[in-house]
């Protein structure tokens, strides 16, 4: 139980460095495709050498504290591993540097939801409430996928504090590593059939997704929306995925 509580450390130069990749995006453009869509991308998140050094840490079980085979749980098909504190520096770093960017949109969802929960602007600060909470486990992941396998439409939700944005980054590149496997957000209105959005990724592109809820501006004002998300099938080569959620799990 001890190292499942000990507190992530990021070093100082791993956060420096994930601050000034993640600044040189348009957020207020970003924010823009947030409100319209639910997601955004982030191009060359990571670059092509960065992807290949995290997709071969899947083997290795010393970074990992679980390994998921989703046919056991109705998942679908495929793998994936959730890592272990201390994260890697590149994904620790992300992770804590992304934050601050999605706090503002969380919170502008609340409040036109008309739920009162607010984030703060630090990560730290939010995990401690998330520990504080017992949901002590950390939730980064690698998935890995093979022909024939595929994601069901799913929300992350780990306990009771859930941060209502998340990362998928793409490690592997389409129609090299692997084909098929497209990235499907799917969006269920009140009284209307679910919309799908395929987003497009290449490799080391990043896209921020709404995990659960959203709001959408209707004509007797806002209302609120459900989404999941999920892979279509994979129909031939290998691909790997780095999820980033910002909530620890119980």
């Amino acid at each position: 139980m001890n190292s499942a509580v000990s507190r992530p450390r990021e070093s100082a130069s791993a956060i420096e460095a994930a601050e000034k990749r993640i600044g040189g995006y348009d957020w207020t453009a970003l924010a823009s495709n947030f409100d319209d869509y639910g997601c955004a991308v982030l191009e060359k998140l990571v670059t092509p050498e960065e992807c290949r050094e995290l997709a071969a840490l899947y083997p290795h079980e010393e970074h990992f504290r679980s390994h998921i085979h989703m046919a056991r749980h109705g998942f679908g098909r495929g793998e994936y591993r959730y890592f272990r504190y201390p994260l890697p520096d590149l994904i620790a770093g992300l992770r804590t540097a992304l934050y601050p960017r999605l706090a503002p949109v969380a919170n502008r969802w609340n409040e036109r939801m008309g739920m009162d929960t607010r984030y703060p602007p630090r990560h730290a600060d939010f995990l401690k409430a998330c520990h504080d909470a017992g949901q002590v486990r950390p939730t980064p992941l690698l998935l890995q996928y093979v022909a024939g396998d595929f994601n069901c439409l799913h929300q992350d939700l780990y306990g009771d504090l859930a941060f209502p944005l998340q990362v998928a980054i793409l490690l592997s590149e389409p129609g090299r590593d692997f084909t098929g496997g497209e990235f499907v957000l799917t969006e269920q209105r009140p009284r209307m059939q679910s919309r799908a959005e395929v987003v497009p990724l290449r490799q080391g592109d990043a896209v921020a997704f709404a995990v659960h809820n959203r709001p959408v501006q209707g004509s007797k004002g806002n209302y609120r929306v459900n989404l999941r998300h999920g892979v279509s099938r994979v129909r031939s080569g290998m691909r790997h995925t780095l999820g980033i959620i910002f909530h620890d799990a119980r």
